[in-house]
């Protein structure tokens, strides 16, 4: 009798809340980097693929940045219950895709897990921190507010992917916007297992957009979109640095360099859990007021 083949699992492009397959019907293989052997497919993301999560993201925008600051934040904190109830898959993820050992790939899903927390606490003070009154003749009151800038693009790094996309994605919810990642090439699988996470958490449709395939073919499409508000650029690999900056200028895109000198840095809560990250993605409006007598 044959030995059983055993069915991969084709894990699809997360856009709009939903799991879509791929328009080009591409996909590639995540081998186990212990053994070799392949582990599963995952969709290969096409131009058109980005496109349609852009959409997505705008109207999950428009849902995200109208809900109070509080609200986010309990959304957010449920996120990190989710996860904690998920945190050996994604811990054994982890080992299997990346050179980490089993303890190494654990203590970055429970850092991952305390890092939303952290993030969830400050959406409703970081306006607070951001915000001022100024000094200004008087007769008039001036306030400058923090506002969300809107979607944002992250690149992820392949060193670190679960926790980079986890520090980085928290920053831009934390402010009210949403997000369009593309993930690690060699390491997608945790980034994909945190989208049905999401996908049955209380994130409204359209605010976590994940998308995966190869880097070189679907960063330009991503950094040249003009519905797309700012580019966070954490990828270690500086090759495509240059032409993201030239595309992001096309629409005054903000670009945030924010690829961690090591990555171990994503540790360190000096670094990683700071205010700094999330008024990256606000705008500030200031506001003209007669006092009145």
């Amino acid at each position: 009798m044959s030995a059983r083949v055993p069915v991969s699992k084709m894990y699809k492009l997360f856009i709009g809340g939903k799991f879509t397959r791929t328009e080009s019907e591409r996909y590639t293989s995540v081998l186990n980097r212990k053994t070799g052997k392949k582990l599963c497919n995952v969709s290969r993301a096409s131009r058109k693929d980005i496109r349609n999560a852009v959409t997505a993201a705008r109207a999950g925008f428009n849902t995200w940045s109208a809900k109070t600051p509080y609200e986010r934040s309990q959304i957010m904190y449920r996120l990190a219950e989710m996860l904690e109830g998920r945190n050996e898959q994604i811990t054994n993820e982890i080992y299997l895709t990346t050179s980490k050992t089993r303890n190494e790939a654990a203590k970055e899903t429970l850092k991952a897990i305390d890092r939303i927390i952290w993030y969830a606490g400050l959406c409703d003070k970081y306006g607070q921190l951001i915000g001022s009154v100024n000094d200004v003749q008087s007769g008039y009151f001036n306030f400058s507010i923090a506002e969300p800038s809107g979607v944002a693009a992250i690149l992820l790094p392949e060193e670190m992917p679960f926790l980079a996309l986890i520090t980085r994605l928290c920053a831009v919810l934390t402010a009210g916007n949403s997000a369009v990642v593309l993930t690690s090439e060699s390491s997608p699988l945790p980034a994909l297992t945190f989208s049905e996470i999401a996908a049955t958490s209380d994130i409204p449709a359209g605010v976590i957009n994940i998308i995966t395939g190869n880097k070189k073919e679907l960063v330009p499409h991503l950094a040249s979109h003009m519905d797309v508000n700012s580019f966070d650029y954490a990828e270690s690999n500086l090759k495509f640095k240059k032409e993201v900056m030239e595309l992001c200028s096309n629409n005054v895109k903000r670009f945030i360099f924010s690829a961690a000198a090591n990555p171990k840095d994503y540790f360190n809560d000096d670094i990683s859990e700071d205010i700094s990250h999330v008024r990256n993605f606000t705008e500030l409006k200031t506001v003209w007021h007669t006092m009145g007598y």
